[in-house]
């Protein structure tokens, strides 16, 4: 379980799959840190939190990798050692029939200046998918860079 790059057109893509939704959810956010540097310091940073709601599934992996890259650029730290507690559905309070999605995670946050960074300008809905196969859980995210 884990992820690997993979070259897309101008753009680079992240296949990651994990036992869990959570550990595919860490492994794709993992992918998208080693998209950003090849080289990243094991024990520099703080780690923080970071709490993400969407209306589905694939819609809240497309917000947590987008958080992940708003707090990089606010925060001047490339979020590392990403790590999901937990992913919820629950019942929307607008809709009895809506389910919204919402997770628990955190990140120890490497300081800019600490590595040699690629922008990754944003996350995609290109060729995205998310999905239950037997043994867990596969993602395919496109990121441009």
């Amino acid at each position: 379980m884990g992820f690997e790059l993979r070259d897309h057109t101008a753009d680079v893509a992240v296949a990651a799959t994990g036992d869990s939704l959570e550990a595919v959810f860490e492994a794709t956010a993992d992918g998208l840190a080693a998209a950003s540097s090849d080289d990243i310091p094991p024990e520099t940073g703080e780690r923080f939190s970071l709490t993400v709601t969407a209306e589905r599934r694939e819609a809240l992996l497309f917000d947590y990798l987008g958080e992940l890259i708003y707090l990089r650029d606010v925060r001047a730290e490339l979020p590392v050692d990403n790590r999901v507690e937990s992913i919820e559905a629950t019942e929307a309070e607008s809709d009895a029939d809506a389910t919204a999605w919402s997770l628990e995670a955190s990140a120890r946050g490497v300081p800019l200046g600490a590595v040699d960074a690629r922008e990754v300008k944003a996350v995609t809905y290109s060729e995205m998918r998310l999905e239950s196969v037997a043994d867990g859980w596969e993602a395919y995210v496109v990121f441009d860079v």
